[in-house]
């Protein structure tokens, strides 16, 4: 019944406009108001600052520079290992597996279309049809940095306007489509293996998404459609395995997809395995196209 009228809330609440309010609260510098939502933020998601590169509450200008703050060097080491793709985030498995039928699993019940998560388009869709997916869940107190699992240079980046629906487990099993649903970025890149994509989730709350390349991308000045912003050829971007691409300002969800036959993912990792920015995540099982 409570998780009924849970998923019932969200439906009713406005969704945009208290995430966008919490965001211009996150941004915040005044100091008697940021350090007091940071520190009970600390306290109530038991946040482990010990890892972070600033440890004092106080040192962050304002909230969302907390959120994703940086780590110790050395914290999160990168797999070396040409044939490995590294975990792109600190969170927990959601669900992994095999793109069926251009479907993705959700949770019990739910499942999601992969033309519908990518924007929409079928060829864009087209080269990870039967291949393989994880979604990954960014916890309040995870560290919000978004790096690469392979390097490779954007093919393009897809803007989604949509809604902002909690991502938490129990509205996974309750909201049909929720991933495809919610607003996202899209950007898929070409890697010596093949394309991948990596899917940058809004949620309730969450206030912004940002790229290394492009800033903040959501939201946007006018979220009204569907927005693609194809790669320049002559200024290609183009990351390693292991640096940065974006950023959540609050958390939410990434989901990765890749081709058939490109990626295994290492046995361990099952629905709910808690997961490092950094570990090996998968196996290339693929050479050069």
């Amino acid at each position: 019944m409570l998780d009924n009228l849970f998923v019932l809330s969200q439906y009713l609440t406005p969704q945009h406009t208290l995430s966008r309010t919490v965001g211009m609260l996150a941004d915040c510098k005044q100091p008697q108001i940021k350090d007091a939502f940071i520190k009970w933020f600390i306290k109530r998601y038991n946040v482990n600052m010990t890892e972070a590169a600033k440890e004092n509450p106080s040192d962050y200008p304002c909230f969302n520079d907390f959120f994703t703050r940086e780590l110790k060097p050395g914290l999160r080491p990168i797999v070396e290992d040409n044939t490995q793709v590294c975990c792109p985030v600190d969170g927990a498995i959601s669900q992994l597996g095999d793109i069926v039928h251009g479907q993705i699993f959700q949770a019990k019940g739910q499942q999601f279309s992969l033309i519908d998560l990518l924007g929409g388009d079928i060829a864009r869709a087209k080269p990870f049809m039967g291949g393989k997916f994880a979604t990954i869940y960014l916890s309040p107190k995870d560290y919000h940095r978004i790096h690469m699992p392979l390097s490779g240079t954007l093919r393009e980046m897809i803007y989604v306007p949509g809604k902002l629906f909690s991502v938490n487990p129990v509205t996974a099993e309750n909201v049909p489509g929720l991933f495809a649903r919610n607003e996202r970025l899209v950007a898929i890149f070409d890697t010596e293996h093949g394309p991948m994509a990596m899917v940058l989730v809004g949620a309730m709350i969450v206030a912004a998404i940002e790229t290394v390349w492009s800033g903040q991308v959501a939201p946007p000045v006018r979220a009204l459609k569907v927005t693609e912003y194809p790669a320049e050829p002559s200024n290609p971007i183009h990351l390693n395995k292991g640096d940065e691409m974006g950023r959540f300002k609050l958390g939410s969800t990434v989901v990765l997809a890749f081709p058939e036959n490109m990626a295994e993912f290492t046995d361990e990792l099952v629905a709910g395995s808690g997961v490092r920015m950094g570990q090996p995540f998968a196996s290339l099982q693929t050479q050069k196209p």
